[in-house]
Order: C-alpha cells, then structure tokens, then sequence
C-alpha cells in the first residue's frame, strides 16, 4: 500500500520525491528548494539534479522509495532488452517518461521507474497502452542505461537498414509550409530522414509504381508495387510509425496533428538538376496507425515515346494517324493501373510543337509535361472537368485532353469540341474498345454525336514483361488452342516461354511490363451500327471482321513474341 504523504506548506511547491525525502529527514528543506531550482535550470529532472549533488546514490534512493511508497523494488540489471515486451509503450513516450516495461499479461502491465510519485507519467501509460500500470522500482543510473541501451538499438537498427546513403533531396516549396508547424524532433530526427530517403531511393531504382506504409498490431511493413505486383521491401521497427508518417507528412504539406481522417498530398523528389520524381501521397487512418500510400510519377515515363510502349507497327500506325488528324476524339479505356495516363501523354509528347496549343483537365495532373497546360480539376472550389473544359474553348485550344469522362455533361462538352475543330483525349474505364461506345450510349450521348466525333478507341491492359532469365516451355497444343490461338498460329516451331528467376528480376522472372492493345478505329461500318443502337457484341464482330484484334488475342501475340507469358495473358484479359 502506498504511504500516504501530508502537504506542508513550505513543501508544497516540492516535487512528490523530495517533499518525501524531506519529510522523512534524509533531505533538509533548504537543499530540496537549491536542487529542485537546478534542475530546472540545467532543464533536467529532480532525480538527476539530486544524484548529482552526491546527498544519496541511486540504489539507496531506490530502496527508499520502495520502503516509502510499498512498491517492488527490482534490480534491472538482470533484464537484457531482448526480454522486454516488444512495442508495449510507444518508444517516444518510453524515453520522454524514463520509464521501461518488464511484461504484459492480459490488461497488467508493470513498468519500471525510479520516481513512483510521477503520477502523471503513470496517467499517460495507462491511456496510451490502455492497460492497468503496476509500478516496479528500479535504480535511476541502471533505467538511464537501459533506456539509452534501447534507444541506441533502435536508432542502430534503422542504420543497419539505411547503410551511409540517404543524403538526397526535396524541392524546397514542398517542404517550408508544413515544417514550420511541426515539432522539430519530429522532422529533423536523422535516423527517421535517411531511412526514409532509402526507401524513396528503392523504390525509384526498382521501377517501383507505388510503396505502401502499413501499420499493424505488432509489425511495421513497407512494400513495393514493382510490375504491378506489391512486394514485401521493408519490415522497420514499430515504433517508428508515427515518425516516419510525421517526415511524409511534413514533405507533402500535410497537418501532421490530423490523424483521425484521410489526407492526399504532393511532394517532389530532386534528383539531379534535369530530374525530379513527384509522389503523390495519401494516408488513411487505420486500426493501428495511419496506413501511408505514395503513387510514383515519372515524367520521363511520358519521354519514352509511342515505341516503346509495346504496339504492334499496325497498331501503332493507326494510332499516329488519329491523333494526327486535325479534329475529332480518341478515347482510351482500361481498369486503373492499365496504363492510360502514360500512353495519352506519349501521344501528347509527340504533338507537342511550338505551334499547338495544349490544353489538359486532371484529377490530378499525374505528370509534369512542359510545355502543355495542365489544370488540376477542385471540385470543392468548383472547378470540375465540365467548367475547365468551357474554360479550354475560350483558350484558343489545337488539344484538350480530358482525365477521365464521368458523366454526360462532361461528355457532351468534350464531344462538341471534337465537332468543332479540335482533338480531344480522354479515358473511360470499360473492359475493351466495343463497349466503350455502348457506355457513351449509356451515359446519354446522342448516337449522332458519338458516330460524327470518335474516330479511334484503344483499350489496353499491362502484362509483366519476361526477364532475360526466360526459357522455353513445352506447352500442349490443345492447351494453347483453349487459350485463344488459331490453328494459323501454332505454325512453324516456336514455344512459349516462361518465367525462372534470377538475380536481375529478383526470382521473379519478370522485368518491366509491356502494354497489350487492342486498337479500333470507327470506320463506316461502325458508325452505321452506332447509329442503329448496336451493341457492344455485334460492334466487337464488326471490327473482328474488320481486322482489328481483341485484347486477348493481341496478348497472345506477345506470347509468341516471347515477350511475356500466357499465364500472364491470361491473367490480365477475358476471353
């Protein structure tokens, strides 16, 4: 039971421990006033200052307090930080309260401290681990060296993640806002900066499209979206969750106070004078933490040209030839992640000339192109795709490229502009090019409209493109025939290949991703079923007929090609 200790009035103004020590005459009131003012001069704790003036040592403190307030006393030597209970106090908290935690059974959890009286250290355990706090008393000088012993072990293991890299750095706009709100040990914490930098580092050098940050009960994991396939990168200690979500924060322009509902940001990465890597990040509050998603945009991605992304030479001829022409709408379809963004900013790449005016609506504007105007639609402050569109008229626009077609407003606007003597981009997320039309038709575009102003659609998957590590499968013809080939096709000697691993694609067999496409052009055929109310099956038989492959069907060309697999193929189309 814990003594009970009256209030003197000359003490009152005395921490709990010295008015103790006073009260029991191993402190004489005059040196607990002269201690307790240094210690708050050197900006250090009563217990410091009062081990330094020599009045008592620590193990004796120790056993008085024990003695005085019906405590356990315990020597803490005997415990390694290998034995203590993994992530049972935030570890910011442990070093800021001086205290440890020895063990965690069920809601009890005993924590060791030196100075019992510090109830409010005790109030905030309590309310951080939501557990009952059972106080053991353990020697000031054997915690120091055990919290030191643990703080050091933590910050060594980021080093041993991080190596000597990790000096890189930011655009200075991204960062000043936001850094002058926070506390400076939560951006400035070294250790939490270079281990970020790396990850940052990793993942542009893997190709990386996405990293997560994921927060659970009693593991921290970092992955890596590399070839559209999440892999597990980084398994850091807990504890550094909310530090490490703080720097992301800070460099995004975030409020790193507001951790109860999501937040989308933007920061950008220097990597050289003629280079810069924009991540766009979004956290979510989630049961153990924020969960932090940064999506990679590369410009030069859209500098790579329409070669390099994977058409066939008849694909990619009548997809020059639209988008060449001087007024009408090409539209791209495809699920998220199939790559739109990066093959329409290929197309505006190769319009983009002194002599065109450009003129783009997205939300947002994934890539930093020069030269072309890119407006970030807010619809908070009203500035939605049908507005900027209007406002895109007014412009004296050659190209308007519209992120994604929603709804018909938008869709009516884009399609007059088409009709009067502009080229006009946009995306829908539909399965293939047929039923794209439908889906305009759907959304209440006239027929007419849509016969008189689209002039090629392309729908496009991505497929993990085979390392150099690939070899040669023997694969049953009726296999092959069930996947979709022709007997045509199975001509000659030529096998599938197939991943096997190795060190250049990390055992995946897989290096990169090559797009599949199927490319439709409206020809007059088309344009009467569109203006009939066909639909998407009889459009899909119609352009078969005409030539014009299914998705499907170009992936397993690639399959010939050797340039993926048919497991790939088959995974990413519908036949």
């Amino acid at each position: 039971m814990a003594a009970v200790l009256p209030t003197t009035t000359t003490g009152s103004m005395l921490p709990g421990l010295a008015r103790a020590l006073v009260q029991s005459g191993k402190l004489g009131m005059p040196q607990a006033d002269t201690l307790q003012k240094k210690a708050a001069n050197d900006k250090v704790g009563f217990i410091d200052a009062l081990l330094g003036s020599g009045a008592i040592d620590a193990r004796n403190l120790a056993l008085f307090c024990a003695e005085t307030f019906g405590y356990p006393l315990l020597d803490l030597s005997a415990f390694s930080p290998e034995m203590l209970p993994a992530n049972a106090i935030d570890a910011k908290l442990m070093q800021t309260l001086r205290v440890v935690p020895l063990s965690k059974r069920g809601n009890k959890m005993s924590v060791a401290l030196s100075d019992p009286t510090n109830s409010q250290a005790l109030d905030q355990i309590k309310f951080q681990s939501e557990a009952s706090v059972e106080p053991v008393i353990v020697a000031h000088d054997v915690l120091q060296a055990l919290l030191a012993s643990l703080a050091k072990s933590g910050d060594q293991s980021l080093n041993d993640l991080v190596g000597e890299e990790g000096d890189i750095e930011f655009a200075e706009e991204e960062s000043q806002a936001a850094a002058a709100e926070a506390p400076v040990s939560e951006v400035e914490d070294a250790p939490i900066v270079r281990f970020l930098n790396k990850v940052l580092m990793d993942a542009i050098t893997l190709g990386a499209s996405d990293l997560h940050f994921e927060p659970y009960e009693k593991q921290y994991r970092i992955r890596l979206r590399v070839d559209g396939v999440l892999r597990d990168h980084m398994a850091p200690p807990l504890a550094i969750r909310d530090k490490l979500v703080s720097r992301i924060k800070v460099l995004a322009k975030l409020d790193i106070s507001e951790k109860r509902v999501p937040q989308d940001g933007r920061m950008r990465l220097v990597l050289s004078p003629t280079r810069t890597i924009d991540f766009r990040v979004s956290t979510l509050p989630t049961l153990f933490g924020e969960k932090t998603v940064m999506r990679i945009l590369d410009a030069t991605q859209a500098q790579m040209g329409i070669d390099a992304l994977g058409y066939d030479p008849d694909q990619k001829a009548l997809l020059v030839d639209a988008i060449t022409r001087p007024y009408g709408m090409v539209l791209v379809t495809g699920p998220t992640g199939s790559g739109k963004t990066v093959s329409l900013y290929s197309c505006l790449n190769l319009l983009n000339k002194p002599g065109i005016n450009i003129s783009t609506a997205e939300d947002p504007a994934e890539i930093n192109l020069p030269g072309v105007n890119q407006v970030n639609v807010n619809e908070k402050a009203g500035l939605t795709f049908p507005i900027a569109l209007k406002a895109f008229l007014r412009q004296d626009p050659d190209i308007i490229m519209v992120g994604e077609i929603r709804d018909l407003e938008t869709a009516d606007i884009a399609i007059k502009a088409a009709q009067t003597g502009h080229m006009v981009f946009s995306t829908l997320h539909t399965n293939d090019a047929p039923s794209t039309l439908t889906r305009l038709m759907n959304m209440g575009v006239a027929p007419f409209n849509i016969a008189s102003s689209v002039i090629l659609i392309t729908a496009q998957r991505l497929a993990r493109r085979l390392c150099t590590c690939k070899q040669p499968l023997e694969v049953g013809r009726d296999v092959l025939k069930s996947a979709g080939f022709r007997d045509a096709d199975l001509e000659g000697d030529w096998k599938p290949y197939g991943p096997i691993g190795c060190e250049r694609c990390l055992g995946s067999g897989y290096k990169g991703r090559v797009g599949i496409y199927q490319i439709m052009p409206i020809t007059e055929a088309i344009e009467a079923l569109i203006l009939g109310h066909g639909n998407a099956m009889q459009i899909a038989a119609q352009a078969e007929l005409e030539g014009v492959n299914s998705l499907r069907r170009s992936g397993l060309m690639k399959v010939k090609q050797g340039l993926t697999s048919l497991e790939e193929v088959l995974g990413c189309t519908n036949e």
